[in-house]
């Protein structure tokens, strides 16, 4: 007899995901799904991690409804599993602060029944590298037919190891074994971080590529895929020989004249720095500055031609020439540099000259007014007027910088001249009056008074100034005085009289007979009849100054620079008085 004995055996499948990425030091959640078609009461989750070798190591499981067990195995303290025990479970294994080492197959098993299934997953840890940098190399030599390189690009710390592409001016640069080359390395750090460092060759450069813009593009993988970045754009500098040479003046930015300082500048097409000399009439001229020549306080000796020149290899000689100009003026001559002295009506010509490099223009001065254009001045019929100084000015204005100028006195002879009429003050004793009278003339005039009534007269005061002569004279009378004033040189003799009449001042009123010259100031009072000193009669200067600018506010002439040097005279004498 046979007896049969059927056992049911429950059906099982497992479910995982293939990879699973995550960042280095996060953390890595990988699921485990499975199903039974009916529960079973011996069901055990176990969760392994693959060693070298194709061997696995468990690192925790669950049995039934005991509690969960975790093996002691470096991942003890940073994993943590969770369970559903249903017909359709899961369990959920979470790595904390995930490692470079974590980069493993996790495999999951599920038993129940004595059925079985097994499912793994990859997980992939990555960590994106530091923004690349980037250098170019400093000497660059163009038309090498040797391999010259370019730059370098460097990428720290990334997992796994980022590619490199090279571009030059946004074109992609394929490494070939005739034009271009790159060596790459990788360094691993104790880490486990890579850096990728990787240098760029081009052969035969150009000299245009000294414009071209170089860098490297970074690719790597991370969570969800690729991604890339580009490190900065360099210029690299390529050196060529030069195929002339160009002399040329930096400063001054102008013609030149004696005194400058000269800067001149010797430069080739090319981008080497040669060892420039520079010479003239074949002897050597010292340059602190590899392609500058510099020339101190210049004079018309430095004119002349300059030469820059320097060879390379002792083949390739190149040089170039620059022809310096140092204008100049000498000292402005006028003659005759003295004149003679010049009477009335005579006629006199007066010549300017300055020897110059450049064209000039000459214009003659008087009393800082401008006469006329030319070399030659010409006085005619001169008068006492014409007495002066005469002044003639050079310029070359193609370099106005480029001037001078020269003076001479002109003299004439003359009877003197009355510059104008008697004047009067009336003073703080209402019966005391300043007369004022000024003239000019040249040998210099003598002035005199002459009073009606010679018992009037208290003081007087002279003073001269080059050829002109103000004499001021103080009355004291209640009765009506005339007064003249009398100028006199070798020449000639002229007299000017007013009548003084004290009636009809008032006080602290100025009136004035006559044609007034235009002034600032006026003298102080002086002694009276009984011959009071000033000092007694303590006299207010200022007060007398005020009132003598309130009366030649009341004339019609203006000022003119002859009565203000009689003016400040007139101050000095007070002080004097007064001291």
């Amino acid at each position: 007899m046979c007896v049969c004995v059927y056992a049911a055996w429950a059906a099982l499948e497992v479910s995982m995901e293939d990879r699973r990425e995550v960042l280095l030091g996060s953390g890595a959640e990988i699921p485990c799904v499975f199903s039974l078609d009916q529960p079973a009461a011996d069901l055990k989750i176990e969760w392994f991690v693959s060693l070298s070798g194709g061997n696995k190591q468990r690192i925790h499981y669950k049995t039934g409804s005991e509690e969960p067990q975790v093996e002691a195995t470096r991942y003890t303290d940073r994993i943590s599993v969770s369970y559903n025990s249903s017909t359709n479970g899961n369990s959920v294994l979470t790595i904390s602060s995930t490692q470079l080492s974590d980069e493993q197959e996790y495999f999951c098993r599920v038993s129940a029944d004595s059925a079985s299934d097994e499912k793994h997953t990859q997980l992939l840890v990555f960590q994106p590298p530091s923004p690349p940098t980037i250098e170019a190399e400093k000497h660059v030599s163009a038309g090498s037919d040797k391999m010259e390189k370019i730059a370098t690009c460097i990428a720290e710390n990334a997992y796994p190891a980022p590619k490199v592409l090279w571009h030059k001016d946004g074109i992609p640069l394929q490494p070939s074994d005739d034009d271009v080359y790159v060596m790459n390395s990788v360094t691993v750090q104790p880490s486990f971080l890579q850096t990728l460092q990787s240098t760029l060759h081009l052969k035969m450069v150009k000299k245009e590529d000294k414009d071209a813009e170089f860098y490297c593009e970074i690719s790597y993988f991370t969570v969800g895929g690729e991604s890339m970045m580009e490190s900065d754009h360099v210029k690299i500098t390529v050196h060529y020989s030069a195929t002339e040479l160009k002399m040329y003046q930096v400063s001054p930015e102008r013609l030149v004249k004696e005194g400058d300082r000269v800067e001149i500048r010797c430069e080739g097409d090319g981008n080497l720095s040669p060892a420039i000399t520079f010479s003239r009439n074949g002897d050597e001229i010292e340059s602190q500055n590899e392609n500058l020549m510099v020339l101190e306080n210049v004079n018309r000796a430095n004119s002349g031609e300059y030469l820059c020149s320097y060879t390379e290899d002792w083949v390739n000689y190149l040089h170039s020439n620059f022809t310096l100009k140092v204008h100049f003026m000498d000292d402005v001559v006028i003659t005759p540099e003295q004149p003679a002295e010049l009477d009335e009506g005579q006629n006199l010509s007066l010549s300017c000259n300055a020897l110059c490099s450049l064209p000039t223009r000459t214009v003659w001065y008087k009393d800082n007014k401008q006469l006329d254009e030319g070399n030659i001045l010409t006085l005619s019929s001169v008068s006492s007027k014409s007495s002066g100084t005469y002044t003639c000015k050079v310029q070359a204005p193609d370099l106005p910088e480029l001037s001078g100028e020269s003076s001479v006195d002109v003299t004439v002879r003359g009877k003197p001249e009355i510059t104008d009429k008697i004047e009067i003050i009336s003073l703080e004793n209402k019966n005391m009056f300043n007369l004022s009278c000024s003239t000019t003339g040249h040998p210099t005039p003598n002035i005199t008074w002459s009073l009606s009534d010679e018992q009037t007269r208290v003081d007087v005061w002279n003073m001269e100034t080059d050829d002109s002569v103000i004499s001021i004279i103080t009355i004291s009378t209640t009765s009506t005085v005339n007064a003249s004033c009398i100028a006199t040189n070798e020449m000639g003799t002229v007299l000017t009289s007013i009548s003084v009449e004290p009636d009809k001042f008032e006080d602290s009123t100025t009136v004035t007979t006559g044609t007034t010259s235009s002034s600032t100031t006026g003298p102080p009072t002086s002694h009276n009849q009984t011959g009071e000193s000033l000092r007694d009669r303590q006299i207010d200067k200022d007060n007398c100054i005020d009132r003598f600018k309130r009366w030649t506010e009341k004339t019609k002439k203006k000022m003119d620079e002859w009565m203000n040097k009689q003016t400040e005279i007139v101050r000095e004498l007070i002080k004097q008085i007064n001291r």
